[in-house]
């Protein structure tokens, strides 16, 4: 929803009654992730996308039903269906969108969830997509750390469902929760879909040479925050990095730690070392390795990446503390340029990620689209890689 929340407020707040379809759940290789959505507004135009462009042309149509006649619909398309297969989902995935009439009055929480989006303060929404009483469809709780806002029909199903929300909005994640028609945790009858909107992740990026430049590109292009922090203000410039979202000018150890104090790291940050120096990277390392992050990578042969390992271990840091390094960083891609290095880097962070091994999908028999991996599985040691 996050791509079509600023046009569906715009329409909101003109008075329109826009049609809604958002991806609630996936199966198989499904080309969009639960969350994506869609909106029809009053003049006919469509803005965001549940599949790439294979079914928007019928998903289309039943938004602007679904506005005529007020009823949300939880549609399945997928390539079983002989009418998804006709509208184009080839692909072997399937999805099921829930499609909804909005407007001020039926979601009147909207526009603050806006603002909090905005302001980057973590908020999720609730929106009953199963229901024995189709009174209950389309209803919508709006969930902070702290609280809630809106109802779904009954205290005790909005306590219940509010605190499993505030569970997936601390993790970041998307989800569809089961429950009795009340709110019970053992029944069922009653499907909630969960959007959370968490603040940016962040890719922090230490040491301001010509590679950092690349990887700082290739963050923002994933949707990270980027940070360029380097103890040598000559480097550290905004000149030089244009598309970061801060560059700092601090030893790197020390902003790392600071952050961490201040709780602006997180488990889904990715950290970049590139600094080549070991006045630089070791004490860095040592803070990041102990610390609950998504990646840690370091660039560097496996000359210094030897070195690097039996000064961390001087420093005291455990087998297992060193088992989360990635280096040298990257995957194995025969890259050479600043550029290209970044793509590198880039795709070993998806890999981890998501559990890809990085192989081609043409010699493979597997899943394009993977789960997240678990806590366990992302523990295990990265694979060496080639990139310098």
């Amino acid at each position: 929803m996050r791509e079509v929340l600023k046009d569906l407020g715009a329409a909101l707040a003109a008075g329109q009654t826009v049609g809604l379809g958002t991806v609630v759940r996936t199966f198989r290789s499904a080309p969009r992730p639960a969350g994506a959505s869609m909106m029809v507004d009053a003049d006919g135009r469509a803005v965001g996308s549940v599949s790439g462009g294979c079914v928007e042309g019928a998903l289309y149509d039943l938004a602007t039903r679904v506005v005529e006649d007020g009823t949300p619909v939880l549609q399945r398309y997928g390539i079983s269906d002989n009418d998804a297969f006709e509208v184009g989902l080839t692909c072997g995935g399937i999805l099921d969108v829930f499609v909804e009439a909005v407007s001020q009055e039926s979601f009147p929480e909207l526009q603050g969830v806006a603002d909090d989006v905005d302001a980057g303060v973590p908020v999720a929404v609730v929106t009953v997509i199963e229901h024995p009483d189709p009174a209950w469809l389309g209803r919508h709780l709006v969930v902070h750390a702290d609280g809630f806002s809106g109802s779904l029909g009954s205290d005790r199903a909005d306590h219940a469902v509010s605190d499993d929300a505030q569970g997936l909005l601390a993790a970041g994640r998307n989800s569809t929760l089961m429950y009795g028609p009340d709110g019970e945790r053992r029944g069922d009858g009653m499907r909630v879909f969960v959007v959370s909107f968490a603040p940016q992740p962040r890719m922090l990026v230490f040491g301001a040479i010509d590679f950092a430049a690349a990887v700082a590109r290739q963050g923002s292009f994933l949707g990270y925050r980027v940070t360029v922090c380097d103890a040598r203000a000559v480097f550290a410039t905004k000149a030089r990095f244009p598309v970061a979202d801060e560059v700092v000018v601090e030893w790197p150890h020390r902003y790392l730690q600071a952050q961490i104090d201040a709780g602006q790291i997180d488990p889904r940050t990715v950290i970049c070392v590139l600094t080549h120096d070991p006045k630089f990277d070791v004490p860095l390392l040592e803070v990041a390795l102990r610390h609950d992050v998504a990646y840690v990578g370091a660039m560097g042969s496996r000359r210094t990446h030897d070195d690097r390992l039996d000064r961390l271990r001087e420093a005291g840091l455990a087998k297992e503390e060193l088992a989360r390094l990635s280096s040298p960083i990257g995957l194995d891609l025969g890259s050479r340029t600043p550029e290209e290095t970044a793509v590198s880097i880039a795709a070993e962070i998806i890999s981890l990620q998501w559990g890809g091994k990085g192989g081609r999908l043409s010699e493979m028999d597997v899943r394009i689209h993977h789960e997240p991996l678990t806590d366990a599985a992302r523990e295990e040691p990265a694979a060496e890689s080639g990139a310098p």
